[in-house]
């Protein structure tokens, strides 16, 4: 570590990183044994259009992290009433939670989603104590709705007015 990282109070930097708001993914996966697995992550971006590729980070001390490498997977970016989903697959299960797994031919998918977005290992380097994952994206679906969104350590939702121009910038002619 640097001398610089070790004067930086990591609870302040997550404070600081907090008021990023984001949107709530649940990245699926099949496990070596076949089971269908999940991680919920806010760590996600697009890349690339041409290839089209996305990434995602994930902690070193999940689970997840030793079972990802080399395997096809799906970010499903979570819906405003998928809160229970997301906290499930952040380690705090829910009771009686019916998981609405959907079998898809490369990954599992969650059912209900704004989107989903299947990929194929890319490439994967090393981001301190995460891993950052790209994927080549071989297909996607989505759908209109209000996303989960993540900010100040908190879920939240973002309702969208439907009567509201499409773009919050006037274009320029």
């Amino acid at each position: 570590m640097s001398g610089v990282s070790q004067a930086i109070d990591q609870r302040e930097f997550r404070n600081c990183l907090g008021r990023f708001a984001t949107g709530v993914t649940v990245v699926t996966y099949r496990g070596e044994d076949g089971g269908r697995y999940g991680i919920t992550m806010n760590s996600f971006t697009s890349v690339s259009l041409d290839p089209p590729l996305i990434l995602v980070a994930i902690d070193r001390r999940t689970k997840a992290y030793g079972k990802l490498p080399g395997r096809p997977f799906a970010v499903n970016i979570l819906s405003s009433d998928q809160e229970d989903l997301a906290y499930h697959f952040a380690g705090k299960p829910r009771e009686g939670l019916d998981i609405p797994w959907v079998e898809g031919a490369l990954a599992p998918r969650l059912g209900g989603v704004l989107a989903t977005i299947v990929c194929t290992p890319w490439q994967t380097y090393d981001g301190g104590d995460h891993v950052l994952y790209l994927g080549e994206v071989q297909e996607f679906q989505y759908r209109d709705g209000d996303p989960l969104v993540f900010y100040r350590g908190k879920m939240t939702s973002l309702s969208l007015d439907e009567s509201s121009s499409a773009s919050a910038f006037p274009s320029k002619r």
